[in-house]
């Protein structure tokens, strides 16, 4: 199982980014498809969550500006992100939950300046 996310970049305080992941490989269900972050020298932490079957979660920081969605067709989950700000500089990771297991992509660096 392979997850590639997609999306990040540079964007000035204000604006927008959307990134993407896809999920490729044997897998017969994903319960769980989420994203997190990681900003330097700090601890990574949960950013948005969206599981079958339930509301989407986000955390305090990025709720009323992130959007998280998940196209089960394309196995593919969607984190659109507004009104960006500069401590939201991070590498993202998208991470999916398949009963027990999860599996992580690599990250993408989204980078917001002032």
């Amino acid at each position: 199982v392979q997850l590639q996310a997609s999306g990040g970049g540079l964007v000035q305080a204000g604006g927008s980014l959307r990134l993407s992941c896809a999920v490729s490989g044997r897998i017969l269900s994903i319960n769980s498809m989420a994203w997190s972050r990681q900003a330097p020298g700090k601890q990574r932490e949960l950013v948005a969550q969206l599981a079958l079957g339930s509301p989407p979660h986000y955390g305090d920081s990025v709720k009323g500006r992130f959007t998280i969605s998940r196209d089960n067709a394309k196995r593919t989950t969607y984190l659109q992100m507004n009104s960006l700000k500069v401590e939201d500089t991070a590498v993202y990771y998208c991470h999916i939950l398949n009963g027990r297991t999860s599996y992580w992509g690599q990250g993408t660096q989204v980078t917001v300046s002032s």
